[in-house]
């Protein structure tokens, strides 16, 4: 396992952070700590939760795991998340202090916790002014309730307009954004990326293989059936399936993964954890794994470092088409030399 500092802060996480949206759901409380426990084991540092993860669920199975293991809890970076309802009325929702207040004791409650490494807003809220919110996440920061915050879900403006805020008023700044990032899904790249970069805000990218369609398990036309999430349950997200599978573009991208993979000996899976760990600005990579083994797996990828044509083969196979102003061909060239350093 490698390790990186947590975005802009002095917070070491590894390379891989486990994620448990499926505890309580599709993994059980006795495969959750399975999963715990090995990731533990070959060296991850980072938990990333949600409170409305299984209705809370998620996070209560975490706190029974770290109340029983105590010496590893205490290497742990834990994240969690705040914003969607998880009570009842009009104020059981978004970004306001009420909310948040309510929501984040409820968290640290569930994970039998007095703070967290890393709290963070599940998606922006319109309705609530922006520095209400700020100044929420530095007063919890002052009160040693939250180590440091960050966002999931914001747009580039989003993000930087909150990075001001903050520093206008003095107050604690964001050091991360967990973003939905993979090779199938690079538009992040044109904005979002450029402007944590220059924030100096990390990147936890969540749905690294793009629903499990980057670990190889679905074929051209044929629907998903047996192990998979699509296969058990196959009325979840067919439509979105079938939009995916008549794309050109997925399958240019999944045959050059399977070419690398095949080449180096590993997994599919690997190749396309390896690929997003080197991108610019990504501080740790959040895996779902609903198994041991799928775990195992993934973890795999932590030593790999694919080559500069390995790099380049995927990257030309999954580059996002986007023809309009701004964002053709001089806006792609504007945001390589961003993420270059270049001028």
């Amino acid at each position: 396992m490698q390790y990186r500092t947590l975005g802009r802060s002095g917070t070491v996480v590894s390379t891989q952070t486990l994620g448990t949206m499926t505890f309580g759901a599709e993994s059980d409380e006795e495969t959750a700590g399975a999963i715990l426990t090995a990731f533990v084991e070959e060296g991850g540092t980072c938990v990333d939760t949600a409170d409305v993860y299984s209705a809370g669920v998620s996070e209560e199975i975490i706190g029974r795991w770290l109340a029983a293991h105590p010496t590893d809890a205490a290497q742990l970076v834990v994240a969690t998340k705040g914003r969607f309802p998880m009570g009842e009325g009009p104020n059981g929702v978004g970004l306001s202090r009420r909310h948040l207040r309510e929501a984040l004791d409820a968290s640290l409650r569930r994970l039998g916790v007095d703070h967290v490494d890393l709290y963070q807003l599940h998606a922006w809220d319109a309705h609530t002014p922006l520095d209400e919110t700020l100044r929420f996440l530095d007063d919890a920061v002052s009160a040693g309730k939250i180590a440091y915050y960050g966002f999931s879900n914001f747009l580039g403006w989003q993000l930087t307009k909150a990075v001001h805020v903050a520093r206008a008023h003095g107050w604690a700044a964001p050091v991360t954004l967990q973003p939905q990032y993979n090779l199938l899904v690079r538009d992040i790249e044109h904005e979002v990326v450029p402007a944590a970069l220059d924030a100096g805000m990390g990147l936890l990218p969540w749905s690294p293989l793009a629903g499990g369609w980057l670990s190889g398990k679905y074929r051209r036309d044929v629907d998903p059936t047996g192990a998979t999430r699509l296969g058990e349950n196959p009325q979840r997200g067919m439509e979105a399936w079938a939009a995916r599978n008549a794309d050109e573009r997925t399958w240019q991208v999944i045959d050059a993964v399977g070419e690398v993979a095949e080449g180096r000996g590993v997994t599919m899976s690997q190749v396309a954890l390896a690929w997003l760990a080197a991108q610019p600005a990504v501080t740790s990579v959040i895996l779902g794994a609903r198994t041991v083994e799928q775990l195992t797996d993934n973890l795999g990828a932590a030593d790999l470092e694919l080559t500069t044509e390995e790099l380049r083969r995927l990257g030309d196979a999954s580059t996002p088409r986007v023809d309009d102003y701004p964002y053709g061909v001089a806006g792609v060239q504007q945001r390589d030399r961003k993420l270059t350093g270049g001028r």
